[in-house]
């Protein structure tokens, strides 16, 4: 499975760089300038230090990148976090940078799109954004972790939703809600 994995300037970032660390399989960077701020002033990280878990970072102003067209096969494009403003210009075709651009190839050739939003609360504009990606089949994710699991820490909720996330794009632990009672 091969996936492409967008982190932008919303805060949260700890949860895209779970995913990362998560995701088993071909994985592939764009973090956006705000994103990169964002990883700096919450985790004390640069993007160079991401790339133990990815095959290769692209940034996000190169538009000619090889994911900016749909000749160029990916399973699924995890945007976590993902800003509102990042979601309004994807739900608007606007596609002024390579995470936008390779939104609008998800929307188009019907491949896995997961927008991980993080903010609260979402105006009615952020709404009806979100709205129209999810009639279009991407899967929209407000960044809210379970509370059903055993929580010893915030890492645990982060552990929550990303689990969530990889089970949407088909990733499964088989670890679920009193998922003891199926055996």
């Amino acid at each position: 499975m091969r996936t492409i994995v967008g982190i932008t300037g919303a805060s949260g970032v700890i949860y895209g760089v779970n995913f990362l660390r998560r995701c088993p399989d071909e994985k592939f960077l764009v973090v956006s300038k705000w994103g990169k701020r964002v990883l700096l002033e919450e985790l004390g990280l640069k993007v160079e230090e991401l790339s133990p878990w990815v095959k290769k970072t692209f940034n996000d102003w190169d538009l000619a990148s090889p994911f900016s067209s749909g000749s160029n096969h990916f399973d699924a494009l995890v945007i976590i976090p993902c800003s509102v403003s990042t979601m309004g210009k994807i739900a608007s075709g606007i596609s002024d940078t390579l995470i936008t651009r390779i939104a609008q190839v998800a929307l188009k050739e019907r491949r896995k799109l997961v927008i991980a939003l993080r903010e609260t609360p979402l105006s009615s504009i952020a709404l009806e954004n979100a709205l129209k990606l999810s009639r279009e089949g991407a899967v929209i994710m407000p960044i809210s972790p379970p509370h059903y699991i055993e929580i010893k820490g915030v890492n645990d909720l982060v552990d929550g939703f990303v689990d969530k996330v990889l089970k949407v794009i088909g990733v499964d632990d088989g670890r679920g809600w009193r998922c003891e009672e199926l055996e």
